[in-house]
């Protein structure tokens, strides 16, 4: 994925809403998130400048240092490769967004999911928002740098394998994509978050929380 290709894709508006929403799904997601935490594949680090912890980390295979607020420790690589990136056994939360679909294969998601499990420790969850290619159908290709189509079946499962326990799976959840018709207004998004019965309307996203034993 190149940096052309997002800067393309999101404009400095986009980026702006797109703020506002994840200080919301933050809200929602604080329960599952203890720190320290690592944000893979933090693109201008919406997750990580929203949530609350006690030490925050974020990576990435561009340099987006510069758009990552104070505090927040910047690593760049890519997501396979930290085990040898930052310590492993140390963070009590990894979350990944909208990052395994654009792994190349079927197997880089397993071992993505196995590195996660290393660099937890023990009791400590992974936080997946993922697409849901079942959900989204045909659109899930719709972005060219998109290679692996994941369901919540096959989600549970690369989480399973690399020794997690589901704790909590979501099927329906947000919207597909942040450009969709999910309001952007902060109160607005609060609602939608408290709404689970708009989730199975707009929902086009799955959420998964494993836990490492």
């Amino acid at each position: 994925m190149t940096g052309d290709l997002y800067t393309d894709r999101f404009t400095d508006a986009d980026a702006q809403a797109k703020d506002l929403v994840w200080r919301e799904v933050c809200r929602f997601l604080a329960p599952y998130v203890d720190g320290p935490v690592i944000d893979i594949g933090c693109d201008r680090g919406y997750f990580i400048r929203n949530i609350a912890a006690d030490e925050r980390w974020a990576s990435d295979v561009r340099d987006v240092s510069a758009a990552m607020p104070s505090g927040v420790r910047f690593v760049q690589g890519g997501g396979l490769d930290l085990e040898r990136l930052v310590p492993n056994g140390h963070f009590g939360t990894v979350f990944m967004s909208n990052y395994l679909e654009h792994l190349r294969t079927r197997d880089d998601v397993l071992q993505q999911m196995r590195v996660a499990a290393t660099l937890l420790q023990p009791g400590g969850r992974v936080v997946v928002l993922q697409p849901n290619i079942r959900l989204v159908g045909a659109a899930y290709w719709d972005f060219i740098d998109h290679h692996v189509a994941l369901t919540e079946k096959s989600l549970v499962e690369a989480g399973e394998a690399a020794g997690f326990r589901t704790e909590r799976l979501i099927v329906r959840f947000l919207p597909y994509t942040t450009k969709s018709r999910l309001p952007k207004a902060g109160s607005l998004v609060r609602w939608y978050l408290r709404l689970p019965i708009a989730w199975r309307v707009f929902g086009g996203q799955t959420l998964y929380v494993g836990r490492r034993p």
